[in-house]
């Protein structure tokens, strides 16, 4: 499935109702899918001007890691069985279909405009920061140590052991390769803690506990759209190809060990989880600060992975770089910041 089959036709089907395409435009760099925002003409008040339609990349590498990894089939799962169970806000589902035989999915997706998406490579305010973790914590709050999350198959995010031996393989398998791309990148304590670390992650994954929840899996700014609270959403969050069942606390420390430059977030790390505690409070989950604060400095090895892993299997472009160099060298001064090798 691809932009040549988005036509009058097909909308109308999907739409319920008889329209017409006016205006066809990629939006956003979409590693894993393909992003459209399409016009409609229609005499139905219901109908939308604008959608936003999410295809399968029409990159060969992406497009294979998207079903390899099952991100086409969560996304959609996510969309049509679990977005109503949380508060988070996110974008209206219109109409979702995952093909099994074929691994093609469409999402039709209410248009956030005039919502802007954030940049991963520059980073972001304080001010935005706080609006991602207090939105952050009402994908948390409903379903927390929810047990019948465990029934979602379908939900990655576990540390069992296949998953655990899996990220392990996976990790030795790309480190050669992202060191090839990215070791001009960063400096000679963060290599150190790169490989530090590497030996460790077995065991890191192994200690993680506490309460578990939904997660988002890949929560930083290129997946967040941002809005002025009144014609849009202070925050909206997109590309949920990869959710979770497992530690809330892995989100968090994700968002703000890349979203914030190093000198920004180590002015605001304690900041943020106070407003995120406070924002589960409100959600009503009583959660220990304390407790969030040792995870949350344990947890700045999960964009490590991320950054390792995620870069070796979608499609290469300038901006991808740019983008994983930024999540590299951020998360790994995280580590270092906060001495989280102390905690594996």
């Amino acid at each position: 499935m691809g932009p040549d089959d988005i036509n009058n036709e097909r909308m109308s089907e999907l739409m319920g109702a008889d329209v017409t395409l006016v205006t066809t435009s990629r939006i956003g760099d979409g590693l894993v899918g393909l992003n459209l925002r399409v016009g409609l003409e229609c005499a139905d008040p219901a109908v939308p001007s604008s959608v936003v339609i999410k295809l399968p990349s029409l990159d060969e590498t992406s497009r294979a890691t998207g079903m390899a990894l099952r991100n086409y089939e969560r996304e959609v799962k996510f969309y049509l069985g679990v977005a109503d169970t949380v508060d988070i806000r996110v974008p209206h589902c219109h109409h979702g279909e995952w093909h099994e035989s074929s691994g093609d999915f469409i999402l039709v997706l209410e248009d956030m405009a005039p919502a802007e998406q954030g940049n991963q490579v520059t980073g972001c305010s304080p001010e935005m920061a706080v609006a991602a973790v207090e939105e952050l914590a009402k994908l948390h709050a409903p379903r927390w140590d929810d047990p019948t999350l465990d029934d979602l198959d379908w939900l990655g995010g576990r540390s069992t052991p296949e998953d655990i031996a899996a990220v392990v393989g996976l990790w030795a398998m790309f480190l050669p390769s992202f060191l090839e791309t990215y070791t001009h990148h960063l400096d000679a304590p963060q290599l150190d803690m790169l490989n530090a670390f590497g030996e460790r992650i077995e065991g890191w994954m192994n200690g993680r506990n506490g309460p578990k929840t939904v997660t988002h899996g890949d929560y930083r700014l290129d997946n967040l759209l941002f809005g002025d609270g009144t014609a849009a959403p202070r925050v909206t969050a997109v590309d949920w190809q990869t959710p979770g069942h497992g530690s809330p606390v892995v989100d968090l420390s994700y968002f703000c060990g890349a979203g914030l430059v190093p000198e920004e977030r180590r002015t605001h790390d304690r900041a943020l989880v106070r407003s995120y505690v406070s924002a589960l409070g409100i959600g009503g989950v009583d959660a220990d600060e304390a407790w969030v604060w040792e995870q949350y400095r344990r947890e700045t090895f999960a964009g490590v992975v991320m950054a390792v892993i995620a870069s070796q299997v979608v499609g290469e472009s300038e901006r991808s770089e740019a983008m994983f160099a930024a999540m590299a060298t951020r998360h790994l001064q995280h580590a270092i910041d906060l001495d989280s090798l102390a905690l594996t």
